[in-house]
């Protein structure tokens, strides 16, 4: 029998893609697999506007790489399992629409780098413990972490916490950035839900929220003027849509927009 290490599942609007393997919630390359079939799946469901990324349990978001099936892996295997791994994410990172990683637990190694390619964090309070410890193993974060995690924090302080695999609370994370929101962990997961539903149609227009994402991930890393020109080539596309009149109306008639998605 098969065993469901992604399980998939929509919520009005709202994709839930959860890693399924405890107690750790540790990934494999197995896995992963399961992790792009989901995305893509989300990408191509026009009824899901925002993906959430959760763990299985209220122990731990991820841990990380399988460590005993790594080191089961010849080099080759190694560096082609990063190399999907990287592949995996970056399709993450580039879904036009909305990307949260609910951190249910413990998020360290491998799951905060995995966490680091959704657009937002929120971690439950009192959750555990977020880092990225891998200069313990004699390793570095390989899965994107060390250009994230700077992207993130910036060079000298990302740098500090990786060489010293330091670990951090929830709110620490937050003070720093990392985090966008510490929820309360009595009913974690409903505050998540109802969070990512405030950027779902009716309540927001997904696709200039997807626009958005997309002008800050991609036309972040161009030059000013090509991200300027990337910027006006989104805006094109949303004045021509549905929802962009949709909302110009709603706002001169002094309503709420009703967004359709269109």
């Amino acid at each position: 029998m098969s065993v469901e290490l992604v399980r998939y599942e929509v919520q009005r609007g709202v994709a839930w893609l959860t890693l399924c393997d405890p107690p750790v919630n540790g990934y494999s390359h197995e896995m992963l697999l399961a992790l792009d079939r989901a995305i893509l799946a989300a990408r191509f469901d026009d009824a899901v506007n925002v993906l959430v990324l959760t763990g299985a349990g209220d122990k731990f978001f991820c841990a990380g790489a399988n460590i005993d099936k790594l080191r089961a892996m010849t080099p080759s295997f190694k560096y082609y399992f990063c190399l999907h791994a990287n592949e995996t994410l970056l399709r993450l990172e580039h879904t036009p629409k909305l990307t949260i990683a609910a951190l249910n637990g413990h998020c360290v190694g491998g799951g905060l780098e995995v966490a680091l390619a959704c657009d937002l964090r929120i971690a439950k309070e009192g959750g555990g413990k977020i880092g990225l410890p891998e200069v313990s193993l004699g390793v570095l974060p390989g899965t994107g972490g060390t250009q994230r995690l700077t992207r993130a924090l910036g060079a000298a302080r990302a740098l500090d916490w990786m060489i010293t695999a330091r670990n951090v609370d929830a709110a620490e994370a937050e003070r720093v950035g990392l985090v966008q929101r510490v929820l309360p962990a009595v009913e974690f997961a409903a505050a998540v839900q109802k969070f990512a539903e405030q950027f779902c149609v009716p309540n927001k227009a997904a696709m200039a929220v997807g626009a958005i994402k997309r002008a800050v991930q991609t036309g972040g890393a161009l030059p000013l003027e090509s991200g300027l020109a990337f910027e006006r080539e989104l805006q094109a596309r949303l004045f021509a849509s549905a929802d962009c009149k949709i909302g110009l109306e709603a706002f001169l008639a002094k309503q709420p927009a009703v967004f359709t998605g269109q």
